[in-house]
Parts: C-alpha cells; structure tokens; sequence
C-alpha cells in the first residue's frame, strides 16, 4: 500500500512483448495463443517499469497471444493506484490511465508540432523497450520457448529478478543496509 502511494509520484512506462512457443496439442489451446501478428503461437507478457528504467514494478506473463496490449493492462491495473499514470504506445490507445502518442489521421498527415510532441514523448518511453531488450538478452526469453509451459511465468519472473540485479535495483544504499543490521 506505501508502495503504490510513493508510485504515484512518477508516471510508470508500460509496454508488452510476444515469445514463440511450442505449438500447443490440444486445438482449442492451439487457438487460444495463435497470434496473427506473430503469425506463430506466442505466449505475451507486459512490463511497467519506473522512469528513466531505473526499476521493473510490475511483470505479467504467459498470458496468450491473442490478447491485446489494453486489454492485458486492464486486467491487471488494480495492483495500482487508481491515480496512478502511465505511459504507453498507440498499442494502449484508448485507456484513460494511460497517455499515448497522437495518432496519424486516416488520409492525413501530423503536423509538425505533433510530430515534435510524439518524438518528445518517444524518447521518455524509450526505457521500456531498453528494459525489454536486457530481459530479452536472456536466450530464454529470446528463442522459442521449449520449456513446460506451465513454467513460463517463473522462469520470466526469475529473469527479471536476474535483471533487476543487474541494473542495481535490488541493491540497497549502504545507509539503508546499516541500519537493518544494526
């Protein structure tokens, strides 16, 4: 509860990626994660991470292909706030937590103030996709996964932790470690 007060300070960045799986036996479950735009079967997971990328806040995986990055994040949002913002692509257009880029009119082009106000809002969602590339440099998380399925969600949810590591997050600051010893 602490947690998703001192959140709300910072407009989250969140965003989704698809991994190719093994294809599923049974043929309701062979439909059920059949993504067309992997044109594959694809296990989907999202990340919201904290400005800049400094930390990975939330992690949902080995949801199914099919389902949409919006409808992924309305799922899940009550583990926040309900003031809580949140960055996102064209892919999360529609949700009112969540600001998106302008979208280009059918037939018509942007104008260059909004191809300005897009390029600016690229480059403070950018850390998303940094983060989902040092996840995705795990082999793991990169190639088809052949593993149990059943698996998916704590060997994704182990590599972030292992990312996390990486990038510091988990690391206390020695003030903070001192005075849980003492």
């Amino acid at each position: 509860m602490v947690v998703q007060e001192i959140l709300t300070d910072y407009e989250l960045i969140v965003d989704s990626y698809e991994q190719v799986r093994e294809r599923p036996g049974d043929n309701e479950e062979q439909e059920k994660y059949f993504s067309g735009k992997k044109s594959n079967h694809t296990f989907k997971s999202q990340i919201i991470i904290m400005p800049d990328g400094r930390d990975i806040v939330d992690v949902v995986a080995g949801e199914p292909g099919t389902k949409s990055d919006i409808t992924m994040f309305r799922e899940n949002r009550d583990n926040f706030d309900p003031k809580q913002s949140f960055k996102g692509d064209l892919g999360y257009l529609g949700e009112d937590l969540i600001d998106t880029p302008i979208k280009k009119p059918r037939n018509k082009e942007l104008t260059s103030d909004q191809k300005k106000s897009n390029k600016a809002f690229s480059s403070k969602r950018i850390f998303v996709e940094h983060r989902i590339r040092s996840v995705k440099i795990f082999r793991v998380v990169q190639d088809r996964f052949r593993l149990n399925p059943k698996k998916y969600e704590q060997v994704i949810l182990t590599i972030c932790g292992l990312v996390r590591l990486r990038i510091r997050a988990l690391i206390l600051p020695l003030e903070i470690s001192a005075m849980s010893l003492g």
